[in-house]
């Protein structure tokens, strides 16, 4: 059972878990060990409340395929017991970070102070270029 809240709770069974050989530098061990996991999270067919699968859904995030899977490769460490602690704890982090509210951008308008440095810097630009034009003699 991995807890997200206080309320919600995901079943072991929900979340797929698979050992497969590190990548990169690790000398024997890397040959050896099934070390990193590889975990993936169907959002659509989990037991989340609607409102997390259509958030989770609405991100922008490498990790979560087109038919919603979340997929996270956990390689970081030498034990596969570790490596499956990061996933999980990866997994709970992506989760609880859609509950948490976004602030509306307010626009806000340019000062008056802005708006009138900028037109002084325009006319000052134009009295620059008139200066270069050829003189009437």
């Amino acid at each position: 059972m991995l807890q997200i809240s206080l309320h919600i709770a995901i079943p072991d069974s929900e979340i797929d878990i698979h050992a497969m050989r590190s990548q990169g530098a690790g000398g024997q061990n890397v040959n050896k060990v099934s070390s990193a996991i590889h975990l993936q999270f169907d959002v659509v067919a989990s037991s989340l409340p609607p409102f997390y699968k259509e958030e989770l859904l609405k991100l922008k995030d490498h990790r979560i395929s087109e038919e919603g899977v979340i997929t996270i490769k956990a390689q970081q460490y030498r034990s596969q017991e570790r490596n499956r602690e990061d996933a999980l704890t990866r997994l709970s982090e992506l989760i609880q970070s859609v509950a948490i509210p976004r602030k509306k951008r307010r626009a806000t308008k340019p000062t008056k102070g802005s708006k009138q440095r900028r037109l002084e810097s325009k006319t000052k630009r134009g009295r620059l270029k008139t200066l270069r034009g050829t003189l009437d003699e």
